[in-house]
C-alpha cells in the first residue's frame, strides 16, 4: 500500500519535468540499452566513466514492471481511502515527531513557508515516519523503467540525475533501495529532484534522505516551495452546506472568493474563512464530506495527480494540526469498477475528456459527470451515482 503511494507520488513528479517524446530510445537489447546509457551521459554532464561505474552492476527487475503494472488503490472513494489510511496509530506517532523535531518543523516554516503538518501528512503516507522506505534496487529500477517503452521520457533524465548522486557519494547503485519508481527516502523524492531541491539539513555535508530526518524534511520542504507553496496560507478547510447550493459550482473548475461562498450559505466548520480564492470539493458528492480548498491545495497536484490521495493527504495535515475528524455525511452509493469504466464510455461518447477509461474518478471525469448532470436536470456535484449511469 504505501509503495503504491509513493511510487504514485514519482510518478506525478517525474511527468513535471518529462517532456512527451514518443522518439526517446527504448527497449531492444539491455545490455546494449545501457551502452547507449554511457554514451549518452556526457550530455547530461556525467563522465562517461562514473556512466559505466553506475551501470556495471545494473540488472533489470521484473518486480518493478509487475507493481508499475498493479495500481489500483485510487478506485477507492474518499472516505475509505483516508480511513484506510489515517489511524490513531498514525496521527500519535506525526504528534511525537513534531515534538521530536520541533525545531526542524520550526527552520522549515521560516524558511519555506510550509507548515509542519503538510510535511507530517506526507511522511506518514509515504514510509510510515520512516519505517518501511521500500527495498527495490533504486538503480535497477530506474533504468529497468527507461528501458520500458510505456513511459520512457519519465525515467530516462532521472538516470542520469542518480549518477550525479554517485559521483558525490550520496547514491549507491549497488546497495540504495526505495519504492519500485525510483524515489528515494523518508518522503520519497525522485533524484532530479533531491539534485534540485536536496538539503543538507544536518550539517554533515550530505544529503541523506534515508537516514536523516533532517534532510529529508528540509528538501520536502524546499520541494514544496518550489512547486508554488505560499507561505503562512491555508491549504483546506472544512466547511457545512446549504441545501440550496448551485451544485454546479463545485469543483475544481471554479474558484470564487471564500467571501462569495459565505454569501451562498456556505460555512466553515470551524474558525472562520481566509481571505484568499478557493474551490468547493465534494470528494463523494453533496452527501458527503465538503472542503474549501485554498491555492495552496493545488500545489499538492503538482507533486500528485491523484484526487483521492491529495485531498486525504491534504485533510490529514489539518487533522495533525487539530482539526476534527470530518463529517462523512450519508453519501450515494458509489459504481463498482465495471460500472466506472461503462460510465466513463458513455461520457466520452458525448464527446467528454474522461483521459482513460480506467474506471477511477479523476479530475476529467468529475468535470464530465457534473457536465452531464446538469443537461439531465440532476444535482450536478460530480459524484458518479447509479441513476446517471441509467439516465445515460
Amino acid at each position: 500500500m504505501r509503495l503504491v503511494l509513493a511510487a504514485t507520488l514519482a510518478l506525478a513528479a517525474a511527468s513535471l519535468h518529462a517532456q512527451e517524446a514518443s522518439d526517446v530510445p527504448c527497449g531492444g537489447s539491455f545490455s546494449e540499452f545501457k551502452q547507449a546509457l554511457v554514451a549518452e551521459a556526457p550530455a547530461h554532464g556525467v563522465a562517461a566513466e562514473t556512466a559505466e561505474r553506475f551501470l556495471s552492476g545494473v540488472r533489470q527487475d521484473s518486480r518493478v514492471l509487475k507493481a508499475d503494472r498493479a495500481q489500483g488503490v485510487f478506485q477507492m472513494p474518499f472516505v475509505d481511502f483516508s480511513r484506510r489510511l489515517i489511524s490513531q496509530g498514525r496521527i500519535d506517532r506525526g504528534r511525537s515527531n513534531d515534538r521530536k523535531y520541533d525545531s526542524i518543523f520550526s527552520e522549515i516554516e521560516a524558511r519555506y513557508g510550509v507548515s509542519r503538518g503538510v510535511l507530517l501528512a506526507f511522511w506518514a503516507f509515504e514510509t510510515d515516519y520512516g519505517t518501511f522506505q521500500g527495498d527495490f534496487n533504486t538503480a535497477n529500477a530506474l533504468v529497468t523503467l527507461a528501458h520500458d517503452c510505456r513511459r520512457p521520457a519519465l525515467f530516462r533524465p532521472q538516470i542520469f540525475a542518480a549518477m550525479k548522486l554517485f559521483d558525490t557519494g550520496d547514491l549507491d547503485p549497488d546497495r540504495t533501495t526505495g519504492a519500485w519508481a525510483g524515489e528515494i527516502g523518508m518522503v520519497q523524492m525522485l533524484p532530479e529532484d533531491i539534485l534540485e531541491n536536496g538539503v543538507d539539513g544536518d550539517g554533515d555535508g550530505h544529503v541523506r534522505l534515508k537516514t536523516s530526518a533532517a534532510d529529508a524534511l528540509m528538501s520536502g520542504g524546499k520541494m514544496l516551495q518550489a512547486l508554488g507553496w505560499r507561505a503562512g496560507e491555508p491549504w483546506l478547510q472544512e466547511v457545512t452546506l446549504p441545501e440550496s447550493l448551485d451544485w454546479s459550482k463545485t469543483g475544481l473548475e471554479t474558484e470564487l472568493p471564500a467571501a462569495d461562498w459565505a454569501a451562498m450559505g456556505v460555512a466553515p466548520r470551524e474558525g472562520s474563512f481566509a481571505n484568499l480564492p478557493a474551490s468547493l470539493l465534494l470528494p463523494q458528492g453533496r452527501k458527503g464530506p465538503a472542503f474549501l480548498a485554498y491555492p495552496n491545495y493545488r500545489v499538492y497536484f503538482e507533486w500528485n495527480q491523484s484526487f483521492v490521495y491529495v485531498t486525504t493527504a491534504a485533510y490529514f495535515a489539518t487533522r495533525l494540526e487539530g482539526a476534527p475528524v470530518f463529517n462523512a455525511g450519508n453519501p450515494d452509493p458509489g459504481l463498482s469498477d465495471g460500472q466506472m469504466k461503462a460510465l466513463q464510455q458513455k461520457l466520452e461518447g458525448r464527446g467528454h475528456d474522461v483521459g482513460a477509461v480506467d474506471g477511477i474518478l479523476g479530475a476529467k471525469t468529475r468535470s464530465a459527470i457534473r457536465a452531464e448532470q446538469a443537461r439531465l436536470g440532476l444535482p450536478a456535484d460530480g459524484w458518479p451515482t447509479a441513476e446517471l449511469l441509467n439516465a445515460l
